[in-house]
């Protein structure tokens, strides 16, 4: 049958400062992290228009309005992500199609296990005594779960959610100090 719902979603690259990276590097980030959502919302967009309904939900990070030290790329790349989703939204609203963009932030993953790992390592800690540190600068005290971002993500796929398009959606738990 017809793909009625469209999760963007990308792995992140590995973890870099701003200064230093390849542009080769910064090239290849943005084909495996960008490109591959205009290519599928492309090849899907023209079925969800003529069927007037659709839901595209893309997956950046709190990163788009926080800045995360050590992950330039991911920072930098995802937050395009964000300007394109926020003007496919007015582009294609009339068609009912809505586009939000989920902005997650520490969830128990295995990507935010690599990067604790690699953090912790630098700042010369224990992954336990790390992880222990950042759950408490959450202001929930602990890190999201997979069922939470399921949650929300089956909450913007439903029809529910027909007037809610053009959004960033924070997940979490309040770590975000901005309004």
């Amino acid at each position: 049958g017809p793909i009625d719902i469209l999760l963007n979603n990308s792995g992140g690259p590995p973890p870099t400062r701003v200064i230093g990276v390849a542009p080769e590097i910064w090239e290849a980030q943005f084909h495996s992290m960008v490109l591959v959502f205009f290519r599928l919302t492309d090849l899907l967009l023209p079925d969800m228009r003529q069927r007037k309904w659709g839901r595209i939900i893309n997956v950046a990070s709190e990163s788009v309005i926080q800045p995360i030290p050590h992950i330039a790329i991911s920072n930098t790349l995802r937050a395009s992500v964000v300007g394109w989703a926020k003007t496919l939204a007015g582009e294609v609203a009339r068609d009912g199609i809505t586009v939000n963009t989920m902005l997650p932030g520490a969830f128990d993953t295995d990507r935010v296990r690599q990067i604790q790992r690699a953090t912790s390592a630098r700042e010369g800690m224990s992954l336990e005594e790390f992880a222990q540190r950042a759950a408490r600068n959450i202001p929930v005290g602990r890190m999201g779960t997979p069922a939470e971002f399921g949650a929300m993500a089956a909450f913007l796929a439903s029809p529910l959610a027909g007037y809610i398009t053009g959004t960033m959606i924070r997940l979490d738990g309040g770590s975000v100090r901005g309004i």
